[in-house]
């Protein structure tokens, strides 16, 4: 195959061999080009690969320097341009089919192209850069050089094309938008100007979008000034204003997916949403065609967004993902959708060749379908793409004729090794991972990700097929690796287990164990020399933990088939021992290791550093773990992670690594022969590379690109050769029979398997062993158990039945044990609680318990601190509010309600000032001091002139002065002209300026920071009132309260069932309650965990203790209950409660009564009745005084309420003055934000006047540039237009010596042109090509006038020569019209290119004029902005009180003509109201002189009603003297001289009595606590003695259970006996203490109740007497 190189040669020393390739397999991941109509090509990795359409033929080029970028071709030309890809990534243009390279094209792009294109006519070459640039260059690529470019910052373009029929035209389409870009050229400069289409909206329809710089229908307002653009108001000043829009503004545009070009320069644009636009090539106007549905919907396809889209004629051919192509025929602006062809999967690329024979077809997997437009259309598919990539690869022994390859999918393809081809397929249908191929059978396996491993018959190439599976475990296959000789198959896994399986197929492909090693295998290695009967493996795998690698080598015998029983125990895993298994540590970490063919070293790829290292391996047998030391180490060039394999004999070792370069070197001296760059790290490097028996083909597989490369030797010959030849002849003269016998076996198996009506080639089939036949496997609907499972399961089985006796004597002894705990746990649960023991104690399996226990302290723990994060989150969100809401609040928010009516007054809140405020607050009223003083100054100096005027100075300065000893001077001016009711709460308002004179942004800003501080003032003045309100309410509540105590009392006394009344504060009055959380708010139950508990219950004890000792002996209290009814005297409110006995005999009849019992009765009646008169007389008075006391409370709280009305009032005007002056700063705010709207507005113009200059330099300048070109071009155009007309009129004179008529013939022949014959075209190409005839290149050109030059030699020949001529006349003669045909065709050129360059200029005046035509619009649009400007700084807007009547109009119609108004002098307006003003406070003096009367006439009548009232209430008072109450007691008190003495020896008494009883309970209770210390001692000694009987049996359960262990290992008779005898004495023993353990319960609980007797004889006897 031809070649393209471009690379040093191989490094070669001895033998100057290198490595060539002999073909690429890979599939298109980018768009497939046509090179010419029979030639296709597209990248793969670092290569090209180049398809013949009718032969299939492959060719490839080859990228040296990395992965091939984009690439694009030229058909007219038939090149190919391609980057790669790497920092500052070049451009490559290779000719074909010589596939040498024409230029290479070098940039300033840092990172890498993301398209190219080529111009259909013309050496025009457009590229288009990613990251950082995002730049669009224009290359003449024959010459090499960027012709102009330009970049456009944050724009990714995902399709770019020529206009096939104007290449002045380049459309660039990404998923948002879609730029027109124009090439206008003068001469020899070219420029790019790029043009947006404004799309659709998402439903097709199209929105008014209005001018953002120069908006034209914003609308005017009188009021609030001018209303400016969305931008000024945003403060936007840059080029960002002229793009800005607000989000409401903002709609989704329709997405375009694809373009493509029509003969007539109109764009057809396919879009995401489903639409198809029509845009105009000329002024890219965009028009959304319609579909015309035609027949019935298509069920299950709805072609929602093209995906690619090729023009034809009449319309568009688009495919989507249904795997469809659609024909679109399209007329006028409908279009209607027809079924064009169906293809496998979905359709990611189409395209026509060069004459629109064939349409190109590319799926999304890669494969290509070519469909080809004859009488009879042919569709067929010209590469059929794998499902993936590449995952694995290998020879089929002996490896010339073919190879495998495998992919994630489990597409399995067989390769043809001499030109690639694909012989056959199979689809396993399953996730794969690895294939390896038999060297003893022709036989395949296939590792899958669930375990299995798949084994292939591949005898016949053309149609594998499986026949067996074998599932191993559950772990993904990770490694499948035969030996040298074919004798077993090595799977690991990822669980890191090895599995040994007989590669025979007549063995079944038997199991025969496993190896246990460390998890995470990185390679496997084995040695299998023909002259000995054992195979060494070495397994690598990492140590994360140390940073170290563990190689474990083993060997395997070649009877381990017959002897596997033997080898591995029940389990499967082959024994230590007898497969002699060693392990080494390496110090550092290895990527890749294998072991020689000597196995005596062991070659290492280092995983952190570019080292190859070879280590010995120690000749003597070690056990445990040895380390090895590096004995020879080589720097590699290669870096990244690299892989070690071996040759066939052994004697190279192939290195590749994540660089993509492909070394072999010699096994002893690790020195280089042969390199070669097949993949690249743009791709991860190179996964895996195979090298054939002979040596003579080398596979690698790249790792992420889908590359796979068929490597050969350039020049191979010497040692090399002969060396891997004669292992290559040795080893299949080796295996011969064995092979013959095992590829009989699998023919034969397949021959029956035929017989039997099998099922397809993917059906599982199973060797029979005893028959030699193959038995169809039959699906089992359960389900599949992996090999290692099932010898588990088996040995489990095994041991069971082993030991079933064992385990039944063993149940038996736990279920006696169980019932022994149960009966121990019921009567445990039955004793008393001093001598119950713990459930846990009962628990045989502590360290179970522990567990448990363990684990749920850690849940308990978890879900405690989840709980206290999110508390701890709740509580710091509930600071952060409470900080900003309450905290930092200087005044706090609170409200305060009347008593007795519906009405709320609350405060303001307010924050404390911050140290900024008030110091800006302080400048600005120093600075308006400052102003005031010059203001008296100017006024000084102005009025020091007049003498009058020094009169009234006096009186200023008197006024002044009177105003400083603190008399208040607000303002000259009243309320209603200040525009607020601020100085009705005194608030000083002298400082403010005039409404009429806030023209400048700084005096705005001072009368705002005045009128903040007037709120302020206006907020602390109603909250000092506020709070002397709430004060007052305290009081009175708190009055309310110490009546509400008397009147609880009396009617109590009354026993009336009424409520009394009890104002108190609600939440909103007092809301500090609401950041407290009470214990009744709280409805969840505290946890209390048992140390707080015991806490509690002491508390409680001490607590009730105190209480006894405080109260003393109950003897003094029940009798004092007994005889005076627990009082010493009786006061006057237990007169209601008095009850007079009754006499014994009253309950005999009357006439049974004596004359003293009579008597008796009459007083008893008498003391009934004074009884029942004084219980009235006291009831009288407490009704009238609980009346008294709620008819002050009723007053006094309505009087606080009448109070809270006037403050509701005062709280309103505060609210309006509040507003007010809030309005005021809403207005000031307003004005300062239009100022600077104005001002942003301002600014912006100024600088897009800027930039509009700047532009205008530049067109002027281009302007001046293109007019010198142009005078300069059409200078040579004339002077060349002068030397044709001077050739032309010289031609007489210079033939002057000639005959005239001779003269005249000549003159014809000088005037006489050839014509040049056009190709005709066939019409059948003609009625395909939907482009016709293109304009013509310079390359067209030329080969039009070299065609013209070689016609012009037809007319030069002798035989036109006129008769009679001289020959050397002739010649001057043919020469003198040559020189004129070549001037002609040099006029025609220099016409061409004056056309451009006038055209040029022509637009380019054009865009200066256009420029002028802004620059103009913005002068004038910034002369009505001053204007508006200067308008609302004169108008301003102030604010006015009027009062309810003075604004109401007739018909509320408000007039603003003040054309009939009259304007009076200031002055005589302010006489007339200063004379007004002192009649009017006239009249007020004397009101107020007859209000004083007035008042002093209803005070004296008030006095006299007062004085009355008080005269009324002594009278009572000594009423009440008169009837008041004496008791006996009161008596006794009085006529007692010594009552205080009688009273203390009572009380003597009594106390020796109690103390007498104390002493006694005393001692009592210190024998109790004797005996209880006594009782407690017993009962730790008695648990310690159960805490080692506890120790005891856990030890004895640990000895069974060893004892158990032992008799499951030996399982010898004596042991059981013995163990049975142990048994029966610990049973024994059990007993035993179980009996001492019954006894001791008894004694417990004897003890237990006489304590319990004991404690019960302290305490004292209530016997009745």
């Amino acid at each position: 195959m031809a070649q393209g190189r471009e690379r040093d040669e191989a490094h070669n020393v001895a033998l100057g061999a290198s490595l060539s390739v002999r073909w690429v397999q890979g599939f298109p991941r980018q768009n497939v080009h046509f090179v010419n109509d029979s030639t296709i090509c597209y990248p793969c990795g670092n290569f090209i690969i180049f398809i013949n359409i009718e032969t299939k033929k492959k060719t490839v080029l080859q990228c040296m320097n990395g992965t091939v970028g984009v690439v694009a071709t030229n058909v007219p030309h038939e090149v190919v341009a391609f980057s790669d890809r790497r920092l500052r990534p070049l451009i490559y243009i290779y000719n074909f089919p010589g596939l040498t390279r024409r230029i290479k094209l070098k940039g300033n792009v840092l990172l890498d192209y993301t398209l190219l294109s080529f111009s259909y006519c013309g050496t025009y070459l457009a590229s288009y850069s990613s990251l950082p640039e995002f730049e669009l260059a224009l290359w003449n690529w024959e010459s090499g050089v960027i012709l102009c470019k330009k970049s456009q910052p944050g724009i990714d373009v995902s399709q770019m094309t020529f206009n096939p029929m104007n290449w002045h035209q380049l459309c660039l389409s990404s998923p948002s938008a879609v730029t027109v870009w124009t090439i206008e050229r003068s001469n020899q400069e070219h420029y790019l100007e790029a043009k947006s289409v404004k799309l659709p909206l998402e439903d097709g329809s199209f929105c008014n979008e209005t001018d953002v710089i120069f908006p034209q229908s914003l609308p005017k307002d009188p009021v609030y000034g001018p209303v400016l653009p969305v931008s000024a108001v945003a403060g936007l000043v840059g080029e960002e204003a002229e793009t800005f829009r607000p989000k409401d503004d903002l709609y989704t545009l329709l997405h375009p997916t694809m373009h493509c070009w029509t003969p007539t320069s109109d764009l057809y644009v396919g879009c995401e949403e489903g639409h198809l636009l029509m845009i105009s090539g000329e002024n890219l106007k965009v028009t959304v065609l319609n579909k015309i549905e035609d027949g019935p919907p298509r069920v299950g396809r709805n072609l929602v967004s093209p995906v690619t889209m090729a023009y034809q004629k009449g319309g568009v051919l688009a495919s989507g993902i249904d795997g469809f192509v659609y024909s679109f025929l399209i007329k006028d602006t409908n279009y209607k959708v027809e079924d064009f062809l169906e293809v496998e999967g979905p359709v990611e690329h189409l395209m026509f060749s060069p004459s629109y024979r064939m349409l190109l077809i590319q799926t999304d997997k890669g494969s290509i379908y070519i469909y080809t437009f004859d009488e009879e259309p042919t569709f067929e598919k010209l590469l059929a793409a794998c499902d993936g990539k590449f995952q694995a690869t290998d020879f089929i022994t002996p490896g010339n004729e073919y190879c495998m390859t495998l992919t994630q999918s489990g597409e399995v393809c067989v390769w043809g090794i001499e030109d690639g081809a694909c012989v056959s397929r199979i689809y396993l249908n399953i996730p794969a991972t690895v294939l390896a191929c038999c060297p003893s059978s022709l036989s395949a396996a296939v590792g899958t990700k669930g375990g299995f491993v798949h084994f292939l018959d591949i005898q016949d190439v053309e149609s594998p097929h499986s026949v067996h599976k074998a599932y191993l475990s559950e772990s993904p296959v990770q490694y499948l690796l035969y030996d040298q000789r074919g004798i077993y198959l090595l799977v690991g896994t990822s669980e890191g287990h090895v599995f040994v399986i007989d590669a025979k197929p007549s063995s079944l492909f038997q199991i025969l164990g496993f190896i246990e090693v460390g998890k995470g295998i990185l390679q496997i290695s084995t040695v299998s020399p023909l002259e000995t009967d054992v195979v060494e493996v070495m397994v690598l795998s990492p140590l994360p933990e140390t940073g170290r690698s563990r190689l474990e080598i083993f060997t395997l015998p070649k009877i381990l088939p017959q002897v596997s029983a033997s080898f591995a125990d029940e389990r499967g895993r082959l024994r230590d021992a007898f497969i002699h298994k060693f392990v080494y540590e390496i110090e550092h970490t290895l990527s890749s290791a294998v072991l020689n063919f000597q196995s005596n070293r062991i070659y290492g790829f280092c995983n952190q550093v570019p080292y190859i290292c070879s280590y010995l391996l120690p000749e003597k047998e070690h056990s445990g773990i040895c380390i090895l030391k590096s004995y020879q180490k080589v720097q590699s060039k290669q870096y990244g992670p690299g892989m070690l394999s071996l040759s066939p004999h052994g004697l190279w070792l192939i290195t590749i690594a994540k660089c993509g370069i492909l070394c072999i070197r010699d096994v002893h001296t690790l020195e280089t022969f042969v390199q070669c760059r097949s993949h690249s790290h743009q791709g991860h490097g190179i996964q895996s590379v195979r090298i054939s028996m002979d040596g003579q083909s080398i596979l690698v597989n790249g790792k992420d690109d889908g590359t796979l490369v068929n490597l050969r030797w350039r020049q191979f010959g010497g040692n090399l050769a002969n060396e891997i030849l004669e292992y290559s002849q040795q080893l299949p003269t080796y295996l011969r029979s064995t092979m013959d016998e095992e590829n009989d076996y699998l023919s034969i198996a397949k021959k029956d398997s035929l017989d039997l009506g099998s099922e397809p080639e993917h059906a599982n089939v199973r060797l029979s062993d005893d028959s030699l036949q193959e038995e169809l496997v039959k699906v089992d609907n359960t389900v599949e158990i992996p090999w290692i499972q099932q010898k588990s399961q088996e040995a489990i089985k095994n041991e069971v039945k082993l030991f079933s006796n064992k385990r039944k004597e063993i149940k038996r002894g736990i279920k006696a044990l169980a019932k022994t705990i149960l009966d121990m746990m019921e009567e445990n649960e039955a004793v008393d609680n001093i001598a119950k023991l713990e459930q846990q104690e009962f628990g045989l399996d502590l360290e179970e318990l522990e567990r448990l226990h363990d684990e749920s302290e850690e849940e308990v723990a978890k879900i405690r601190k989840d709980a206290e994060m999110q508390n701890l989150a709740k509580r710091y969100l509930a600071e952060l509010i409470k900080g900003e809401c309450w905290n930092s609040m200087a005044v706090k928010g609170r409200a305060l309600k009347c008593f007795h009516i519906p009405r709320v007054v609350e405060n303001f809140p307010m924050k404390e000032r911050t140290d900024e405020e008030l110091k800006e607050l302080k400048r600005v009223v120093q600075q308006k001091k400052i102003e005031a003083e010059c203001l008296k100054l100017q006024k000084e100096i102005v009025e020091v002139q007049s003498a009058i005027t020094l009169v009234k100075k006096h009186h200023e300065e008197e006024d002044e002065e009177e105003e400083e000893d603190g008399t208040a001077k607000d303002t000259n001016l009243p309320n209603y002209l200040l525009g607020s009711l601020s100085t009705d709460f005194r608030v000083p308002t002298s400082l403010l300026s005039s409404q009429l004179e806030l023209h400048s942004r700084e005096e705005k800003i001072n009368q705002i920071i005045l009128l903040k501080d007037i709120i302020y003032k206006v907020k602390t003045a109603f909250n000092n009132e506020f709070d002397a309100a709430y004060k007052q309410k305290e009081i009175e509540i708190a009055r309310v309260k110490e009546k509400n105590v008397r009147i609880q009392e009396i009617v109590l006394d009354l026993e009336l069932e009424e409520s009394v009344w009890q104002p108190e504060f609600e939440d909103c009055e007092k809301p500090e309650r609401t950041l407290i959380v009470e214990s009744t708010e709280i409805t969840a139950q505290r946890h209390i965990n048992p140390q707080q508990k015991a806490k509690t219950e002491l508390l409680v004890t001490r607590e009730m203790e105190r209480l006894l000792l405080s109260q003393g002996p109950t003897t003094r209290r029940r009798a004092l209950m007994d005889m005076m009814g627990g009082v010493l005297e009786v006061k006057k409110e237990d007169i209601l409660r008095m009850v007079i006995p009754q006499p014994a005999f009253m309950s005999k009849p009357d006439a049974l009564w004596s004359e003293k019992e009579k008597k008796q009765f009459k007083e008893y009646e008498k003391k009934v009745k004074e009884l029942n008169e004084e219980r009235d007389k006291y009831r009288k008075s407490l009704e009238t005084e609980m009346k008294k006391l709620q008819n002050s409370i009723q007053e006094s709280t309505q009087n606080f309420d009448e109070h809270l009305k006037r403050l509701f009032e005062r709280r309103v005007r505060a609210e309006m003055a509040v507003s007010q002056e809030e309005l005021k700063i809403n207005n000031l705010v307003f004005s300062l934000l239009l100022d600077e709207e104005i001002s942003s507005r301002e600014a912006f113009l100024n600088n897009y006047l800027a930039r509009k200059q700047e532009e205008k330099s530049q067109t002027t300048e281009a302007i001046r540039k293109s007019r010198e070109d142009l005078d300069m071009y059409k200078e040579h155009y004339d002077n060349l237009l002068a030397e044709d007309k001077v050739l032309d009129r010289s031609f007489k004179k210079e033939f002057s010596e000639i005959p005239s008529h001779q003269v005249d013939i000549l003159y014809k022949l000088f005037k006489r042109r050839p014509r040049i014959h056009k190709q005709k075209v066939h019409s059948d190409t003609t009625s395909l090509v939907p482009f016709g005839e293109r304009p013509g290149s310079g390359k067209l050109n030329k080969d039009a006038f070299a065609q013209l030059m070689k016609a012009m030699d037809d007319l030069d020949s002798i035989n036109n020569m006129p008769q009679g001529l001289d020959p050397s006349v002739w010649e001057h003669f043919c020469m003198t019209r040559r020189a004129k045909v070549e001037n002609e065709q040099k006029v025609k050129q220099k016409a061409a290119g004056l056309v451009e360059m006038v055209a040029f200029l022509q637009r380019r005046t054009e865009d200066d004029e256009k420029v002028q035509h802004e620059i103009e619009k913005v002068f004038r649009e910034l002369t009505l902005l001053q204007e508006d400007k200067v308008k609302f700084q004169l108008n301003l807007t102030i604010q006015i009180l009027l009062k309810q009547g003075q604004v109401e109009l007739e018909n509320f119609q408000l007039l603003l003509d003040y054309s009939d108004a009259i304007l009076i002098n200031k002055n005589i307006i302010e006489g007339l109201n200063s004379v007004i003003r002192t009649q009017g406070q006239k009249k007020v003096a004397s009101m107020m002189e007859s209000k004083e009367v007035h008042k002093g006439i209803f005070q004296i009548e008030w006095e006299h009603k007062k004085m009355e009232m008080q005269m009324e209430d002594l009278n009572q008072k000594a009423r009440d003297i008169q009837m008041l109450f004496f008791s006996r007691d009161r008596q006794k008190y009085l006529n007692e001289p010594n009552y205080e003495t009688m009273i203390a020896i009572q009380i003597g008494i009594m106390e020796q009595t109690i103390a007498v009883l104390d002493k006694t309970h005393k001692k009592n209770v210190e024998n109790c606590k004797k005996l209880l210390k006594k009782l407690r001692r017993y009962s730790n000694q008695k648990d310690v003695a159960n805490y080692t009987l506890s120790c005891n049996l856990r030890e004895e359960l640990v000895a069974v259970s060893e004892r158990k262990d032992i008799c499951n290992a030996v399982g010898s008779t004596l042991t059981c006996e013995k163990i049975a005898k142990e048994r029966y004495e610990n049973m024994m023993q059990q007993q035993k203490l179980t009996k001492i353990s019954k006894e001791q319960a008894e004694q417990i609980s004897i003890l237990q109740a006489e304590v319990e007797r004991l404690r019960m004889k302290t305490f004292p006897a209530l016997v009745q007497m």
